[in-house]
């Protein structure tokens, strides 16, 4: 299957959809990039028919405010298309998997789609204008209540035959101690992946663990902050982890700039310690490593999918 190429000179506004399981979200952009509409709507949840109705009303309801019609639309789900039939898989809204998505919008709205996951559109963003432009290979790293990637090299999604790449999410933590074997149980059915360690909610469970408080992740950052040493041991467990997954893949595919997303990519001081703690893990004598925060944040999912629209 070829790559997904991105044409980097546009001259038409595309629309892109981030199909969420809570939320679906739409955006606008000029040939420019610049944002001239957005929507956000509640997901309608467990219901496939009625998420093709408001993805296609979404759709409808942005060009009516730009004044254009049948405009290229791109659209991010949290799950991959098989290669082979066509079919989403691997999605945590579960209601997606087993549909021709690609074939029932295209039906709906009378024009061609392309569809990708939302990973892979975090980073194609992130490459294309943002903390990544210019380089040749970005690694994109979701951090927030799931764990996965994506990959962009000269402008192209690296997807692969098997629509997986950058799913490390589900790779084991590797270099564990005695204490983090066999690790907490996954919702893949799977022991001791990265999400069931790095997650935002892993994050909270491997601090109630030890500690006994629950408290989201949100909320342990904020007493780390305050100088609360078991929220900070916490923090430091959680980096650590967080080091030797992303190491364990630069091993493999070498990028030059890796930026984090999700809502743990606010946690601002994984941006200094990270690249230290990969060090020993990766198999080089000159270590640099570049980690940078997103330049367009929670919008980099919805835009990349608009980028996506212009193949």
């Amino acid at each position: 299957m070829p790559a997904i190429r991105i044409r980097r000179e546009v001259d038409s506004s595309r629309i892109g959809i981030d199909l969420g399981g809570t939320k679906i979200e739409g955006v606008l952009l000029d040939s420019g990039g610049a944002e001239t509409a957005r929507r956000r709507i509640a997901a309608p949840r467990g219901d496939y028919a009625a998420t093709i109705t408001a993805v296609t009303a979404l759709v409808h309801e942005l060009e009516t405010e730009a004044g254009l019609l049948e405009v290229a639309t791109g659209i991010g789900i949290p799950g991959s298309v098989s290669r082979r039939t066509g079919l989403v898989h691997n999605a945590n809204s579960t209601w997606l998997n087993g549909r021709d998505l690609a074939r029932d919008l295209e039906r709906t709205l009378g024009r061609a789609v392309r569809i990708a996951n939302d990973a892979n559109c975090f980073a194609l963003s992130e490459a294309i204008d943002g903390a990544g432009r210019g380089a040749e290979t970005v690694l994109g790293v979701i951090l927030g209540t799931g764990v996965g990637g994506g990959i962009v090299r000269n402008g192209e999604i690296v997807d692969g035959p098997l629509g997986i790449a950058g799913e490390w999410g589900h790779n084991s933590l590797p270099w564990p101690n005695q204490t983090e074997v066999p690790g907490p149980a996954c919702w893949c059915g799977r022991s001791g992946c990265m999400e069931s360690w790095i997650s935002g909610p892993a994050l909270a469970a491997d601090h109630e663990r030890l500690t006994g408080r629950k408290m989201p992740a949100e909320a342990i950052a904020g007493s780390a902050d305050a100088g609360d040493v078991m929220a900070l041991a916490t923090l430091d467990r959680h980096a650590d982890r967080v080091a030797r997954g992303i190491a364990h893949v630069v091993n493999v595919l070498d990028p030059d700039v890796i930026v984090l997303g999700g809502g743990l990519s606010n946690l601002r001081h994984l941006y200094g310690v990270l690249p230290e703690l990969m060090r020993p893990h990766i198999f080089a004598d000159d270590v640099i490593v570049t980690v940078r925060p997103p330049v367009w944040g929670d919008a980099s999912g919805v835009r990349g999918a608009a980028w996506l629209a212009e193949w």
